[in-house]
């Protein structure tokens, strides 16, 4: 018997695959607890509302590193919010490293009067934006990428509460009565 599909059309045909996404997460800070999965399911969802395939890595780092890969990969001094390295990807396919700072999320996040959640949300769709060939150098390719930049944010804003890892609480045991 074939397989059925969710919209029964072709009858043991199987239903066409999106492009492949695959993101790993790799989390070295200490400034916020962040929950890697969600950080994965937003990359993942951007790709989808892109309609691109995707492979990247989000190494969220502590300023310290994001000062040496600054200063090693660009010659900037200082941590910065987050930095794309495009490993060749093309339009229908993303392929790159992003490196965020969480510090420089909650750092910019008191600044612009929003949450550093929001912050993270921001940069995880800049750095994608990025690896699709959008540009931030000049005053109009930067109001093009912001406009994309604010749609996607919008779209995805609702996810930034699940970025948050919220520690689990330890309770102390009580020592039963009478007990010394």
């Amino acid at each position: 018997m074939g397989r059925s599909t969710a919209s029964n059309a072709g009858a043991g045909t199987p239903m066409p695959k999106g492009p492949s996404v695959e993101v790993v997460v790799s989390d070295r800070q200490r400034t916020r607890p962040v929950r890697s999965a969600a950080i994965r399911a937003l990359a993942e969802s951007v790709a989808q509302r892109q309609g691109v395939g995707l492979e990247l890595g989000i190494h969220l780092v502590s300023p310290k590193e994001m000062a040496r890969v600054n200063w090693q990969f660009l010659q900037h001094e200082g941590s910065t919010d987050v930095i794309t390295f495009d490993h060749g990807s093309r339009a229908d396919h993303l392929h790159g490293e992003l490196f965020i700072s969480v510090h420089d999320a909650v750092l910019q996040a008191a600044e612009f009067g929003t949450e550093w959640r929001q912050e993270l949300l921001r940069y995880v769709i800049h750095g994608i934006l990025h690896l699709q060939g959008f540009d931030d150098l000049d005053p109009v390719s930067r109001k093009l990428m912001k406009r994309h930049e604010e749609r996607l944010v919008r779209a995805e804003s609702d996810r930034a509460v699940e970025l948050e890892r919220v520690p689990k609480k330890v309770h102390a045991r009580r020592k039963p009565r009478g007990a010394k």
